[in-house]
């Protein structure tokens, strides 16, 4: 096994850690770091590995088994061209990378030691290790309890069983501290450096944050509008038709504005056209070993028709069993607000009004605790449903959770709106609401987080520097690859999407009664903004790049809310005073204009998605240019690969009866 170098310093640029289980036997280390090292020629994935060292203070409990990946600059020069990544040409072009034509992309000198960023260097190296394949070994040497399947992911298998404990990737201190001065160390009004954010974490993060921006700004109209309309039509709820009027053109255009600039930054940073690449099963899948046709493999499967009745017959009732509890909580908070009205009403006092609000803040509380069981109930059920690839286990857990999440915080508004129609009590539940979920949301991403990795971080710099932060002397490079592995593993932009999900639902659905709305989710995106880039950079280990191209699946969440905000708008125009004026005989009438208006909107709402395209001009444009070079290319190469003059093949005819005769003649001559 092949040592660091002296004082614990590795003899190439550490990117990748891996950490096996303590009592993982020295045979199958063996094993799995010389299938690393070997050459892609025989299989393996040819890139640098060495074992951490001790730290300073080392004690016995420390895991030994801590490895450090790397890769010299030709190899991941090779697996970005094997990936696919697409670079900047020197015409100003998006194109996928070759090694052959490296010296035409912009910014390549050298040997290109500059060219890729930290995070597709790390995203490469994981795609080789992912790639690691079982070739003739039918278990792990020493671990006859760990099966191999020819061509199957070592990798994940090793992850599945626990082996393998886990895979990240390391911070560069130096990247690290300028991108968080620019990030989050500077209070200032300007936009985030989407740039950076993208160079650092790739583009799934820099697509997040992208849209926490755009969505902060687009909501800036409606806080403009919000606050006179708060200060002056406070009591007057007839005149909401306006805002309500203005919430059904807003939450439309600013989805389908938001699809052209993230069109935008996906061309921008190559990721638009790239190919999406061939998935791989999940780690955690399992099933009978069978014949995979696609892939011409043995692999484990598992019926569609089972995963089918699990999610049917288990998880469906499961889903609908939580909404009826929420319901009933729901109906325990009417009857708490019922009992806090009356006995304010019985005796107004000033505690008694404190008491009124009451309800709604422990409602709120006990929501964000539902949620949260909710969610880990229904991570628990997807993986029990066996979701082969990666993508449908998140759709599924997708589905589960905004079902749930929906009718859990929204239920009580609509009730109140469309059932009670108290437009004072819709007032005062949708800010209790918000202002609780917020506080909430913020103790528990951002301060709580916080606490826990300060303590960590106390204990790793006691052992070394007595009285000193890990900001007054940074720590050697053993004990920073320790300190990183005791952090949280950042699970990714779910919670994130699905906080901002909320918000836009609290923002479009009702806000129309409580114009405040706006201005609060504008100030806390502005705090949501520093504590997630706080917590990226301070709390959480340094995720892997997800080089997306948009914000996948939650584009049609968001649009379905938006959907939903034109019914509920609608609704709420009809019940106002001032509509109901012009049908005062008949209520019937009103209901069918307030449909057929609902539905003008929504055919008005859907031509507008077509008319407003996805993607600019100039991006279909060069993306259409790009293709028919390539066509063009690929013919020139099937020419010279027929010779000079290049002509289609034709099929072969069958000779006649003169030309067999003089072959033969021919034949016999010899």
């Amino acid at each position: 096994m092949m040592l660091s170098a002296g004082n614990g310093v590795p003899s190439f640029t550490p990117r990748v850690v891996l950490e096996l289980a303590s009592d993982t036997k020295e045979e199958a280390i063996t094993w799995l770091l010389s299938r690393i090292r070997d050459t892609q020629y025989n299989g393996g994935t040819e890139l640098l590995v060495e074992q951490l060292g001790p730290g300073a203070d080392a004690q016995e409990k420390e895991n030994p088994n801590m490895f450090l990946v790397g890769a010299t600059w030709q190899r991941l020069l090779s697996g970005a061209e094997d990936l696919g990544l697409f670079k900047e040409f020197n015409d100003g072009s998006m194109r996928a990378f070759t090694c052959a034509n490296k010296y035409n992309f912009k910014d390549f000198k050298g040997d290109g030691d500059s060219f890729l960023s930290t995070a597709e260097c790390q995203y490469i190296i994981k795609h080789e290790l992912d790639t690691l394949r079982a070739k003739d070994e039918t278990h792990v040497p020493g671990l006859s309890r760990v099966k191999l399947y020819p061509g199957k992911s070592v990798i994940r298998r090793l992850l599945s069983k626990g082996i393998l404990i886990q895979v990240f990737p390391l911070h560069e201190k130096e990247e690290l501290k300028r991108l968080s001065f620019a990030w989050y160390k500077k209070v200032k009004l300007s936009f985030q450096p989407l740039e950076d954010i993208r160079h650092y974490y790739g583009e799934g993060q820099a697509l997040y944050f992208g849209f926490l921006e755009y969505f902060t700004f687009a909501l800036v109209p409606m806080a403009l509008i919000g606050v006179p309309y708060y200060l002056f039509d406070w009591e007057d709820y007839d005149k909401y038709v306006i805002f309500a009027s203005f919430n059904l053109v807003w939450c439309t255009v600013i989805l389908e504005l938001w699809k052209r600039c993230s069109s935008s930054l996906a061309y921008r940073w190559g990721t638009l056209s790239r190919k999406k690449a061939f998935e791989e099963p999940r780690p955690g899948f399992h099933g009978v070993l069978g014949f995979n046709p696609v892939t011409g493999r043995q692999e484990p499967l598992y019926p569609n028709a089972k995963r089918q009745l699990r999610v049917y017959l288990v998880s469906l009732p499961f889903v609908l069993l939580c909404l009826y509890l929420s319901l009933y909580v729901m109906m325990i908070y009417f009857l708490m607000e019922g009992w806090a009205l009356s006995v304010h009403d019985a005796e107004p006092t000033f505690w008694t009004g404190i008491l009124c609000f009451i309800p709604s803040v422990l409602y709120a509380v006990v929501i964000e605790i539902m949620n949260l069981i909710y969610r880990y109930a229904a991570e628990f059920l997807t993986e029990w449903e066996n979701h082969r690839l990666e993508s449908s286990y998140q759709n599924h857990l997708v589905l589960k959770v905004l079902v749930f999440n929906f009718f859990n915080c929204f239920a009580s508004l609509f009730y109140i709106a469309f059932v009670m129609q108290d437009m004072v009590l819709l007032r005062q539940s949708l800010a209790t609401l918000l202002i609780t979920s917020q506080i909430l949301n913020q103790l528990m991403e951002a301060f709580l987080p916080y606490w826990l990795q300060r303590r960590r971080n106390k204990k790793m710099v006691r052992k070394i520097h007595k009285g000193k932060t890990l900001e007054d002397q940074e720590l050697p490079l053993a004990n920073q690859v320790r300190l990183e592995a005791d952090m949280s593993t950042y699970l990714g932009t779910f919670d994130d999407y699905l906080e901002l999900f909320l918000l836009f639902g609290y923002v479009s659905l009702f806000s129309c009664v409580y114009p405040l709305a706006a201005v609060l989710v504008v100030l806390n995106n502005i705090t949501e903004v520093y504590s997630d880039a706080f917590k990226m950079c301070r709390v959480f280990k340094r995720p892997f790049s997800d080089p997306a191209a948009n914000i996948g699946v939650w584009q049609l969440a968001f649009e379905a809310m938006s959907v939903i905000a034109v019914v509920t708008n609608c609704s709420l125009i009809g019940m106002s005073p001032q509509v109901k004026a012009y049908f005062p005989d008949s209520d019937m009438q009103l209901i069918l204009w307030t449909v057929a208006i609902e539905h003008g909107l929504l055919a008005f709402k859907f031509i507008l998605t077509f008319l407003i395209p996805d993607v600019p001009k100039h991006i279909q444009i060069n993306l259409s240019r790009l293709e028919f070079e390539s066509r063009e290319a690929l013919k020139k190469k099937r020419a010279l690969r027929g010779g000079k003059s290049w002509k289609p093949r034709r099929s072969p005819r069958p000779p006649s009866e003169e030309e067999e005769e003089e072959g033969g003649g021919r034949a016999d001559a010899r």
